[in-house]
Parts: C-alpha cells; sequence; structure tokens
C-alpha cells in the first residue's frame, strides 16, 4: 500500500498517462531511488520528478513530461 504522498503522485500523473502507468510509474520511481512507495517523503520529490521527465518524455513528449514533473515537484 503507497502512502500518502505516492496517492498523490499517482493523482497527478493519472491524467497524463493513465491509472496503470501512474502505478507502475510510482513503483518504479521509488525503486529507483532505493526507496518502497511507502518510504517516499517529500525530499524525494525533486528526484523522482527528474527520473519522470526521463521516463514519461517517451510516452507523451517532453512538453507534457516536463509539466508533470513540475506537478509533482510542487506537492512539497
Amino acid at each position: 500500500m503507497a502512502n500518502l504522498l505516492a496517492q498523490r503522485i499517482e493523482e497527478t500523473l493519472r491524467p497524463v498517462i493513465g491509472t496503470v502507468l501512474a502505478t507502475v510509474s510510482v513503483d518504479v520511481e521509488s525503486k529507483r531511488i532505493g526507496k518502497t512507495p511507502d518510504s517516499i517523503e517529500r525530499a524525494d520529490l525533486d528526484a523522482i520528478a527528474d527520473n519522470l521527465i526521463a521516463a514519461l518524455r517517451l510516452v507523451v513528449g517532453q512538453d507534457m513530461a516536463v509539466a508533470a514533473a513540475q506537478k509533482v515537484r510542487e506537492l512539497a
């Protein structure tokens, strides 16, 4: 079960990439920084957002990836 912050990240990403990819993205990006969706904290948002740009760019394009990452950063 993801913590509240992970759930908010998923909610932020859903309109951009859909429910399934949003959940997978939170899981993958959490692991990429050495954490789980349960253990991510506000201090991790910049690293997660930076990684999301690279990951989402292939799916939604650079501009949408940057916009989604900015929304994730703003959750802090």
